[in-house]
């Protein structure tokens, strides 16, 4: 009996011992590279020793590990600067030699997402949401630093100018290059980033890319086969306005005399037909402001005035759910009214825009009187408090060199990193499917 209970107590003071290291992690070290060598994401199933050791790439607190392809600089930033005219188009860019983005580039920097990206990327000692690894085997994503928004802006004034064709090989000789390479032959480039955020850009050969995580503007001209917020990032703006930096008035909802303001274009294709009978709508009001204009040098710093005066800033649709006011508005700190049943907006998972914002559906929008007399409804007290959010959460809508914390572009690797998980299970689940999607 005696012999049976030492016995006893020692199996049980053995399995208390592994329960206690297991728990502490004491056992993981010595197991952990062989189950990444088993499970890792991105890992080469032939050559154990190119296995990253680095956590999964959901792992929390740690930067989104980035591998950013070393393109001839005709795909970016020689569209940018001179400088880059006749030298070796080779010649690789790094945080010395990037351009800054010009500051006279008019309505192009609203779609500039793309070059701020590769900027955050080319950072060094940045300490931000994602970091560019110079190993593709340990890279989480792979970012394609094709500026397809500016190359639509700057080869050709409209769709039918003969410069496109530029444009449209630079798409051509992309995706050549892509499917060149190994690591989006392994994924079916279902792990690479491709920013095209203009409405128009790559729009000769966007659907040979649409298993890739694009950053996107809307999804106003994609097919729900071609993008969709499951594995795709809706990016702000770049704001075409200047930040308001000093707004400290001690009575800012009675300085804003203006009820509701716009002022932009009001012949759009679209859902944004709607800013033509919005027009007609909001005549008669004293403390509206509705003007039909063109975006001109003075035109947009009209538009920041009143926006700064204005208590609500009107943003319909344009030709795409989207515009850029919205963000100009946001960095005016003038409360946006939103008008579009389709639109998507960025970082909603971190950001409840109903608490700085104002929704109105098309149809309520239509409605005689009826928005107006709403937006009257609201007290000093609640605008006062959207007022206060505006102030506090426009930084996340800034685009910079160097990135700040929760700034702009950072809060796009945030989302992008969120859509890792998914792509990783497209891509394990395709791999050992014998029949391709078979439940649908």
């Amino acid at each position: 009996m005696i012999t049976k209970s030492i016995i006893s107590l020692i199996i049980f003071l053995i399995i208390t011992l592994i329960t206690y290291l297991i728990t502490t992690g004491g056992l993981i070290g010595t197991v952990d590279l062989n189950l990444r060598s088993q499970f890792s994401f991105l890992s080469s199933t032939n050559d154990t020793r190119t296995i990253p050791t680095n956590p999964a790439p959901c792992r929390t607190g740690s930067p989104l590990r980035v591998f950013m392809y070393d393109l001839p600089v005709r795909f970016n930033v020689a569209m940018l600067s001179k400088n880059f005219a006749g030298e070796d188009e080779n010649i690789p860019v790094t945080a010395r030699n990037l351009p800054p983005w010009p500051r006279n580039s008019g309505l192009k920097q609203q779609h500039s997402v793309e070059y701020w990206m590769m900027a955050s990327l080319l950072c060094q000692n940045c300490g931000g949401e994602a970091v560019r690894v110079l190993d593709p085997e340990v890279a989480d994503v792979f970012f394609v630093p094709f500026f397809s928004s500016l190359s639509f802006n700057t080869h050709g004034r409209n769709m039918t100018d003969p410069d496109t064709e530029i444009d449209r090989q630079l798409q051509v000789d992309i995706l050549k290059f892509l499917r060149q390479s190994i690591y989006w032959q392994r994924t079916e480039g279902r792990d690479h980033v491709i920013p095209m955020h203009h409405p128009n850009a790559f729009r000769f050969l966007r659907e040979e890319v649409n298993a890739s995580i694009l950053i996107v503007a809307d999804f106003g001209r994609y097919s729900k086969r071609m993008s969709n917020l499951q594995k795709d990032v809706v990016a702000p703006y770049m704001h075409v306005m200047e930040s308001f930096l000093d707004d400290n008035s001690l009575d800012p909802y009675n300085s804003r005399t203006t009820l509701l303001f716009f002022k932009g274009r009001t012949v759009r294709k679209s859902e944004g037909v709607v800013r033509a009978k919005l027009e007609k709508i909001l005549k008669g009001y004293d403390d509206v402001h509705y003007e039909a204009s063109y975006a001109t040098g003075e035109s947009i710093k009209a538009s920041s005035q009143g926006m700064r005066s204005s208590k609500f800033c009107l943003n319909p649709a344009g030709d795409t759910p989207s515009s850029n006011r919205l963000f100009d508005a946001i960095v005016s700190h003038c409360v946006p009214v939103i008008v579009s049943d389709r639109i998507e907006l960025p970082f909603e998972d971190e950001l409840d825009y109903n608490k700085f914002s104002i929704f109105f559906s098309v149809e309520e929008a239509l409605t005689p009187g009826y928005m107006v007399q709403q937006l009257r409804k609201i007290s000093k007290e609640k605008w006062l408090e959207m007022w206060k959010i505006l102030k506090v959460i426009s930084h996340h809508y800034e685009y910079q060199y160097p990135p700040k914390k929760d700034d702009a572009v950072n809060m796009i690797w945030r989302q992008v990193r969120n859509k890792v998980p998914a792509e990783r299970l497209a891509v394990n689940r395709a791999r050992r499917l014998k029949v391709p999607d078979w439940w649908r």
